[in-house]
């Protein structure tokens, strides 16, 4: 009985451990994902809808050499042990190129990897480009319960290295696929290029920002495209629709008599932005007008940056008039 004493005491102890071990690793956080048990691979239609109107979004709109349009979009159907791109993380070298450039070679390769490796990726999608700032794209993707989250990006052309998208989007519920999901998108910043508006020149952001959000008021500057003071929140940009597929379903190709039809949503009487009046700054004081010490008067001018639509603030005087002091006479 001696020699057994120490067992026991050793047992209770290892049980004790294993005890507070396993009620440790039940308080652990899991992911959305870990939770689906739905059994069936599902398959679903992506649809995304461009808003991106001049109505919606008149400061700076392009209109020429490329006018407003979307590049393809790109995604994954993955695990939550990966991330196409995250809000306040950083954009990876495949997002950058994307973002960027459109160039979609090295993001593929990216997730193409990361299945690989850590089998946290199940499959790639792809979409069509869109030619204008409104329009539909679509394209078809395959879930299953170990890998049913969803992302994607596409850029904003033209942009310095701006894109809509979505980062681990959940279909699982539970024991059964959602049969249907829609998110409105809104602009994000990659931080990978420092330009204000649509059409700046390259400038690499040194060092690399994380990835943000673009609002109306940020970035805080009125040179920047999407920079609209007076509105709380910025028109959605575009729109996603996820629709599970039934049988063999099959998702047809979306045509411009489609984008006429009901329930398309691309109705810009609901999206008109004020755009308030934006003039410059105020030339220097030009020459006396008059002989000294007969009223004579000098002016000085701006000029408008951007005319007022849908109701904006109008534009203030662009010339002022002053009198004259002693020693500015001619």
């Amino acid at each position: 009985m001696e020699t057994l004493t120490p067992c026991c005491r050793s047992c209770k102890v290892f049980w004790a451990v294993l005890s507070a071990a396993v009620a440790c690793a039940s308080c652990l956080p899991l992911g959305e994902d870990f939770l689906c048990t739905a059994e069936e691979v599902a398959r679903y239609s992506i649809v995304f809808t461009g808003k991106w109107s001049q109505v919606a979004f008149p400061k700076q709109y392009p209109l020429f050499r490329p006018p407003a349009q979307w590049s393809s979009l790109l995604g994954a159907t993955h695990s939550s042990d990966y991330h196409m791109w995250q809000k306040g993380g950083y954009a990876s070298n495949g997002v950058r190129d994307f973002s960027e450039k459109g160039e979609a070679w090295s993001l593929m390769k990216e997730i193409e990897a990361a299945g690989e490796k850590i089998q946290s990726v199940h499959g790639i999608f792809s979409a069509d480009p869109i030619s204008s700032g409104t329009g539909q794209t679509s394209a078809e993707l395959e879930v299953h319960s170990r890998h049913s989250l969803v992302s994607f990006i596409v850029r904003i052309v033209p942009s310095p290295d701006w894109f809509v998208g979505v980062d681990s989007l959940n279909l699982c519920n539970g024991n059964h696929w959602k049969e249907q999901m829609s998110l409105e998108l809104y602009p994000y910043d990659a931080g990978t290029d420092s330009g204000f508006t649509f059409s700046s020149p390259n400038y690499a952001t040194i060092p690399q920002s994380a990835v943000t959000q673009i609002t109306s008021s940020s970035p805080n500057h009125p040179a920047n495209s999407f920079f609209y003071p007076r509105l709380k929140h910025l028109p959605p940009l575009a729109k996603v629709t996820l629709t599970k597929l039934k049988g063999k379903q099959v998702v047809l190709p979306v045509t411009d008599a489609d984008l006429t039809t009901a329930g398309n949503e691309i109705d810009d009487s609901v999206l008109e932005t004020p755009l308030d009046c934006e003039v410059s700054l105020w030339s220097s004081w030009g020459l006396c007008r008059g002989s000294c010490g007969t009223g004579a008067t000098k002016i000085r001018t701006r000029y408008i940056h951007f005319k007022p639509s849908t109701s904006g603030t109008p534009c203030p005087s662009l010339e002022e008039e002053t009198e004259c002091v002693q020693d500015n006479c001619v």
